[in-house]
């Protein structure tokens, strides 16, 4: 039988995605992450197999239970425009949040959001977020 694991998955997971949102994916090191979720590496890898496969977690996690919640769209964003191009798994997961936030507020309303953020996050207007 193996050993229980030392560290709550979920907080470290929670901890990352405020990370990635903050600083994307390639702007966030395996040391950041083991500073910020206070994971050891070795059991950050043997968990979530790479920096990637956390960034999927943490990515699905905020599509799951914090897009549209906390009304910041930032992550979601970032997710769109740094990896969904290279990686089809984020692609997806950015499909579907968009998806998500079609159904809750029309399609119409989510591409107007999504272009008032857009534009904020390029005239630096980020609100701190």
């Amino acid at each position: 039988m193996g050993r229980p694991r030392g560290f709550d998955e979920e907080a470290a997971v929670v901890a990352a995605a405020a990370l990635f949102a903050g600083r994307s994916y390639d702007g966030t090191s395996v040391d950041d992450l083991v500073g910020q979720t206070g994971v050891h590496r070795g059991s950050l890898y043997k968990t979530f197999g790479s920096k990637r496969g956390l960034y999927l977690a943490a990515l699905r996690h905020y599509v799951d239970r914090e897009l549209g919640e906390q009304g910041d769209l930032r992550f979601l964003l970032l997710a769109a425009a740094e990896r969904a191009p290279v990686d089809s798994e984020v692609a997806a997961e950015v499909t579907r949040g968009i998806r998500l936030l079609d159904q809750g507020g029309g399609e119409q309303a989510t591409t107007m959001a999504l272009g008032l953020r857009i534009r904020e996050l390029a005239e630096g207007k980020d609100g701190g977020r």
